[in-house]
């Protein structure tokens, strides 16, 4: 047997496929009780979640069902296994992005703030900057939306997430740069250190990087002042991969666009200067929140559980590197 501590309101639903040798012991929020658990599965985010901790005994492993474990470590000790929710959050994330890239092109928000208006200005009545009106097509009309095909996207973080993403924009006809901590072959991804070197050259920048020491604002200043004019940069690591206040510069001064699920600071306060910040669509931290989510994440969980019952390595272990 091992005994498994999950959240008290936890569906029921989902733990169906949990193995008939798994004791499910259901943690109250509001309660000083405590609890011998052995097996604690940490759905998501909760402030309270070293707290909770506190309240356990013989804890051996706790599994995240987030990617980002960077808010466990700082109270999690270290003789107890971490495993984190890399590859349930691919097929969520992933398609946040692709949208986000399509509705930043498209010029979705713009639309949709023209309805609300009751207002029908598309062409040559409304222009952003960004579109460079040339050759055959001048004085005739302007094109709000652009095209995604032929452009060039950077992943910055290529791991399964990343991964996905790729696989995501491949049929719109761009071509693909990938960044990870370390270079590798097949297929071929560059150094984080080559960074500055790749930036001048993508349309789109995608920032998907786990939050460590080394990530935080691993987008600042320079390295917003290297991306081409009008490029777009999307954010679904964390807030503080991306320097705030030389993002809020950059988009205010027009010379490039975001689309972020993620800030800093988060929760977004009301009256922030991000909120009205120019070229920008903000989105409050759902990239990878689904119900259909939910589900694979607790497949994940309970097939975790079972590689512990039968002493098999568990996947997605955290290492001294945050993930």
């Amino acid at each position: 047997m091992v005994r498994v501590g999950v959240d008290e309101n936890l569906s029921s639903e989902l733990l169906r496929n949990f193995p008939p040798e798994a004791e499910i012991v259901r943690i109250p929020r509001e309660s000083s009780s405590e609890h011998d658990v052995d097996f604690w599965i940490l759905p998501f985010a909760r402030k309270d979640a070293a707290v909770a901790f506190s309240r356990l005994h013989g804890v051996k492993v706790v599994q995240s069902m987030m990617a980002g474990v960077d808010w466990i470590l700082p109270w999690l000790p270290k003789d107890v296994i971490l495993c984190d929710g890399r590859g349930i959050h691919d097929i969520s994330t992933s398609e946040w992005v692709v949208s986000a890239i399509l509705a930043t092109y498209k010029r979705l928000p713009l639309y949709r703030d023209m309805q609300n208006r009751q207002e029908w200005g598309g062409q040559a009545s409304v222009r952003d900057g960004f579109i460079n009106e040339n050759g055959a097509q001048v004085g005739q009309y302007r094109i709000l939306g652009e095209d995604i095909f032929g452009k060039s996207v950077l992943i910055v973080g290529y791991g399964s997430i990343g991964s996905a993403i790729e696989s995501r924009l491949t049929p719109f006809g761009v071509t693909v740069t990938r960044i990870a901590r370390r270079a590798r072959e097949a297929p071929h991804v560059h150094s984080v250190d080559q960074l500055a070197e790749l930036l001048p050259h993508a349309d789109i920048v995608i920032a998907i990087v786990p939050f460590t020491a080394e990530t935080d604002k691993l987008f600042g200043e320079r390295e917003l002042s290297l991306m081409k004019p009008g490029a777009l940069l999307v954010n679904a690591a964390r807030g503080p991969v991306v320097d705030t206040q030389a993002l809020l510069d950059a988009l205010n001064q027009n010379r490039i666009r975001a689309a972020v699920d993620v800030t800093d600071p988060e929760p977004l306060p009301p009256h922030h200067p991000f909120w009205s910040a120019a070229n920008c669509l903000i989105t409050p931290h759902v990239a990878g929140s689904t119900p259909d989510f939910i589900h694979r994440a607790f497949s994940f969980g309970a097939e975790q559980v079972r590689r512990y019952l039968a002493g098999e390595p568990l996947e997605n272990q955290v290492t001294a590197q945050g993930y």
